[in-house]
């Protein structure tokens, strides 16, 4: 393996996306990620969205790169497996309700004394204390409480949701910052590991911008605004003549100024109350009107060709199809391509972020159940006979 993060080694207890899509992108940049499966099952993602042949095709994006190794949590001996493999890591990560790792005989106190390098990332829904630790949290509802759902969908409208597990897939983000932080802390020497605590409401909440001190000093409460970005004008999404969508951020002075020209109102380009944001986002349904007027007598093509002239940022919303077929995503190296397990051709997304000295890499897609327990376990020191014997009694699989 290569990458930055090689050398690190990385136990994963968890399940679904949080966790594990942290995990993965440790995993991408060189950590050997050991993903510990329930028996029989495994990881319920591999059965989630679309399948191909009875496995879904998220599992193979969102395990790619890591070694799955099937343990019994539920006997004194598989746990006694996860001691062994944690006395060599760096990182757990893990995603369970809070209180459930204690219970195994794996809490905090215990696996600190038995490697105190470790770095401990706990991933849930509201964090490991507070009057609300031990509800049950998904991804969904950190994006509920955190603030985005109220401030998310149409005007007067029904709060909506994004079409991905985003609170998830933030939870993740924050839990590899706070991973690399300790991790940094423990190779130069600073200090011992650490609990990383990752709340998947704190996640959502922590983008929510100026919404609290709006709120505290102003008494300000953000409300559902479609398409538009509140405060910030003109940002939103205008109609073209051929049924499409374009989004256009003409919000910065200068920016402002060339996007007026380009529609043909040079007047407000020169209006004193449009000079700075603040009078802009005072009247932005005027503004508005004007660019949908302009934007709607103009085919999708006419219109980002006349603002890339003029370098006003737009861009019209893509779906999948069209980020498939963009050329630049390919030149990007973003879609990629790989091989299921069948030797089935597929297309994958890419890596982000992009290194130039110590890039990421994919050296496999999700693994199958248990696919890599024979040889962690023998690379713990275990003989076969004993991994027999475990497998025997129902320990490991």
């Amino acid at each position: 393996m290569s990458g930055p993060l090689n050398g690190i080694r990385v136990i994963e207890i968890g399940t679904l996306i949080a966790a594990p899509f942290a995990a993965r992108l440790l995993a991408e940049f060189g950590a050997e990620v050991i993903k510990i499966e329930a028996p029989d099952d495994g990881d319920p993602i591999r059965k989630w969205r679309k399948l191909h042949q009875g496995t879904s095709l998220w599992w193979y994006l969102q395990s790619r790169n890591k070694k799955s190794v099937c343990v019994n949590l539920k006997s004194p001996d598989g746990i006694a497996v996860i001691k062994r493999l944690v006395a060599e890591a760096d990182v757990l990560i893990e995603n369970l309700r809070p209180g459930a790792l204690e219970k195994l005989g794996l809490g905090w106190d215990v696996l600190h004394e038995l490697n105190p390098k470790l770095t401990m990332v706990r991933i849930s829904g509201y964090g490991q204390t507070g009057p609300y630790r031990d509800r049950p949290g998904f991804g969904a509802i950190g994006e509920a409480m955190g603030g985005i759902r109220y401030t998310t969908g149409e005007m007067n409208g029904v709060p909506a949701r994004t079409g991905i597990s985003l609170g998830d897939s933030l939870a993740s983000l924050h839990a590899v910052i706070g991973t690399l932080m300790s991790l940094l802390r423990v190779k130069t020497g600073q200090g011992e590991g650490q609990v990383v605590d990752v709340s998947l409401v704190e996640s959502v909440f922590n983008l929510m911008e100026s919404l609290v001190p709006e709120y505290d000093l102003l008494g300000h409460v953000r409300e559902r605004s479609g398409g538009a970005l509140p405060g910030i004008a003109p940002s939103n999404t205008y109609p073209t003549e051929d049924g499409g969508f374009v989004v256009i951020a003409g919000n910065s002075n200068p920016i402002f100024k060339r996007l007026m020209q380009v529609i043909g109102r040079p007047d407000l380009a020169e209006h004193p109350d449009f000079q700075h944001n603040d009078g802009r986002a005072a009247q932005c349904e005027l503004l508005d009107a004007a660019i949908a007027a302009w934007s709607s007598r103009h085919s999708m093509e006419e219109v980002l060709v006349a603002l890339e002239a003029a370098e006003v940022p737009a861009g019209r919303i893509y779906s999948v199809a069209d980020i498939v077929a963009d050329p630049h995503y390919q030149a990007r190296g973003m879609i990629v391509p790989a091989e299921l397990p069948d030797g089935t051709a597929v297309k994958m997304p890419g890596i982000v972020p992009k290194l130039s000295d110590t890039p990421g890499e994919v050296r496999w897609q999700g693994p199958t159940l248990g696919e890599h327990t024979q040889a962690v376990l023998a690379g713990l020191g275990l003989s076969e006979a004993e991994i027999a014997r475990l497998r025997a009694e129902g320990a490991v699989q």
